[in-house]
């Protein structure tokens, strides 16, 4: 989270504040998503969450970048910029 919140490089995180360098933080994160944890943290939180209505939906959010477009969206790759059919500048 620490990474998440403040926007730093792995290396930058400070041990002090996290209990652990930032490389074996990483290294821990990879190990547990390969090992499947986040799925089942996920729902063990809602089959706590959900009975007791301490799940609040007002206050998500969806980051575009962890969302899979099975089918690659309606476009893929990138799109030509029309600066590419102007005459290039002699000045």
């Amino acid at each position: 989270m620490y990474v998440l919140r403040k926007g730093v490089a792995w290396r930058d995180v400070p041990v002090r504040v996290v209990g652990c360098s930032g490389i074996t933080g990483r290294r821990r994160l990879r190990d547990w998503t390969e090992a499947g944890v986040w799925p089942t943290l996920h729902h063990a939180l809602l089959t706590e969450l959900r009975p007791a209505d301490a799940l609040d939906m007002d206050d998500c959010a969806v980051d575009g970048s962890h969302v899979r477009a099975l089918n690659g969206g309606t476009t893929s790759g990138l799109r030509p910029s029309p600066a590419g059919d102007r005459d290039p500048s002699i000045t």
